[in-house]
């Protein structure tokens, strides 16, 4: 019944989508998010529909869609560079084998984000885009969160519908992921269009906010608490009544704390110590190996190539029983461990250059996304009014991502690069009717002097 339901709902869309090719956009968007091959039983994953709703997406643009407006940005010129050399470095990678399964999937996710802001010509697009994404990633947070009340969760523990804990079904990558959308959904509660504003939407928006908040606890990933923390202090810093409002959320977490699982709060403490915290000690000595890696290795390894590593650590943790509290200190010998941080998956895979082409991807997405936010935010007519607020949300969203990408190895994370082209989009957009504005003065003019 699951698979008919999975094919019914794409195959509707399909169709929907000969009429509106933007939809076949948001079902590809929706695959790549919801991942429903892996939540079928036999039909869905015996075929590639990802690449089908690729193929679709691409030709119905081909064919159907306008061209006019679209333009090509640096940004998408970054990407387009990154994904030659990873595909240079897969063919020169220490793991031949292993580096083409992660190539199967990258590629697709570097491609679709090039791809997509040439289709985002119109505010209803940007906004579609925005609100399908925040559906999509929905199902698994509402899921999480609702499990997470009324059971409570715990690390390793919380069932998000699928037993494969990869992509956005992985604890730590949901929890940074379903944070960093907290800004996005407020927003669409507030300037959305496609579902106007009302008391229902608001109702919505709210809950599914605090089934963001959930998650951390649930999934009992300490990278969702610190990025939890980081936007509570972003908003705060944006907010005209800060001093009200700093004070009530530092009351409601006190107050919220004896309701929290004992097991959460143990593992959060090893936040402070993380020589206590095997997990913790191992990717600080996982860092230090990439480093080292990388001196002699400048190009990178190609994609999985930690699975050379090896390392020795000293952990150390605290035993309290009945003679008092003492410090126990043990030898830790450790091999093949995942970066756990984009930043040194990135480096370690691609090496300083790759490296360099990603964080230049990034730091020009910040500061084109703070320059619409600080152009616009003075613009109070309603056709502008929704700008600023929308840069503001991917901003903090996006600081957000950047912070928990240090614990996470999320460097290529399809979701992430969805995000990046929204930037692309929304940047693109306004650019265009920038430029009609300036033209329709220096029109004037010409049209009176003919006239």
């Amino acid at each position: 019944m699951r698979d008919l339901f999975f094919i019914a709902f794409l195959g509707l869309f399909g169709l929907m989508g000969l009429k509106r090719p933007f939809l076949l956009i948001a079902v590809y968007a929706y695959i790549d998010i919801v991942s429903p091959q892996r939540l079928s039983y036999f039909l869905l994953n015996s075929i590639p529909i990802s690449l089908l709703a690729f193929v679709a997406a691409a030709g119905s643009w081909l064919l159907l869609d306008q061209k006019k407006d679209c333009r090509f940005s640096v940004r998408q010129g970054l990407m387009l560079i990154l994904l030659a050399y990873c595909g240079y470095t897969t063919m020169t990678a220490d793991f031949p084998v292993e580096a083409m399964t992660k190539w199967n999937w990258v590629w697709k996710a570097l491609v679709f984000a090039i791809f997509l802001p040439l289709t985002l010509r119109t505010k209803l697009r940007i906004e579609a885009l925005a609100l399908f994404m925040v559906l999509c990633a929905s199902t698994i947070i509402i899921n999480g969160g609702m499990k997470t009340a009324l059971s409570g969760g715990g690390y390793g523990v919380l069932n998000l519908m699928v037993t494969d804990n990869s992509g956005l079904y992985e604890g730590s990558i949901i929890s940074c992921v379903a944070i960093s959308l907290i800004p996005l959904i407020l927003w669409l509660a507030k300037h959305g269009t496609i579902f106007p504003p009302d008391w229902r939407v608001k109702t919505f928006a709210y809950a599914l906010c605090l089934a963001c908040m959930l998650m951390p606890i649930g999934t009992e990933a300490r990278t969702g608490l610190v990025c939890l923390v980081f936007l509570a202090g972003m908003m705060l810093m944006h907010s005209k009544r800060r001093f009200i409002y700093g004070p009530l959320m530092a009351v409601a977490a006190l107050a919220a704390l004896p309701f929290l699982p004992a097991s959460f709060t143990q593992r959060m403490q090893t936040i402070e110590n993380h020589e206590g915290d095997e997990s913790a000690s191992t990717r600080i000595a996982v860092w230090n190996w990439t480093l080292d890696y990388v001196k002699d290795h400048p190009g990178g390894g190609g994609f999985d190539n930690y699975l050379q590593n090896s390392f020795t650590y000293v952990a150390r943790s605290t035993i309290s029983d009945g003679a008092g509290t003492r410090v126990e200190t043990r030898i830790v010998t450790d091999r093949g461990r995942a970066y756990h941080s984009a930043y040194f998956e990135m480096l370690g895979e691609q090496g300083y250059f790759g490296f360099f082409i990603w964080a230049l991807l990034h730091i020009l997405t910040f500061v084109r996304t703070e320059w619409i936010r600080r152009h616009y935010r003075r613009r109070t007519e309603p056709e502008w009014a929704w700008v600023s607020p929308l840069a503001l949300a991917l901003q903090q969203g996006h600081l957000v991502y950047m912070l928990g990408s240090l614990f996470v190895g999320i460097a290529y994370q399809p979701f992430i690069f969805m995000v990046l082209a929204l930037h692309i989009g929304l940047d693109t957009y306004l650019a265009r009717l920038r430029r009609a504005e300036n033209i329709r003065p220096m029109m004037a003019p010409a049209r009176a002097a003919t006239a």
